[in-house]
């Protein structure tokens, strides 16, 4: 499976108000999944010495899962191909790399 037929399959089950024409919702929705995954990480931090064995994997794993669906969301609503997002995300990361600008801070750098 590629990111676009990923985006194409999770739009089956969107149900939010005014889908179609509502960015805002999934953007919400992406925030609250990110604190989940956060959440998860502290907490095997936290009470297993920051060992994550396969369960507590899984739970990590289906919460990124979430992250990924508002993502697609969030990219179906401003019309944008989550495979493209993709590739341009990763053109912009490895020229960083080319140019030795991996670390720092700036989105133009």
């Amino acid at each position: 499976m590629n990111f676009d037929e990923y985006q194409k399959l999770s739009r089956r089950t969107a149900v939010y108000p005014n889908q179609g024409n509502n960015f805002i919702y999934p953007t919400l929705g992406l925030a609250g999944e990110a604190g989940e995954v956060a959440e998860k990480v502290k907490k095997i931090l936290r009470d297993y010495n920051g060992v994550a064995d396969e369960s507590k994997k899984n739970e990590i794993a289906k919460e990124l899962g979430d992250v990924l669906w508002y993502v697609a969301q969030i990219a179906t609503e401003l019309g944008l191909s989550l495979d493209d997002v993709a590739r341009l995300n990763l053109e912009k990361l490895i020229s960083r790399l080319e140019r030795g600008k991996i670390q720092g801070d700036g989105d133009e750098r």
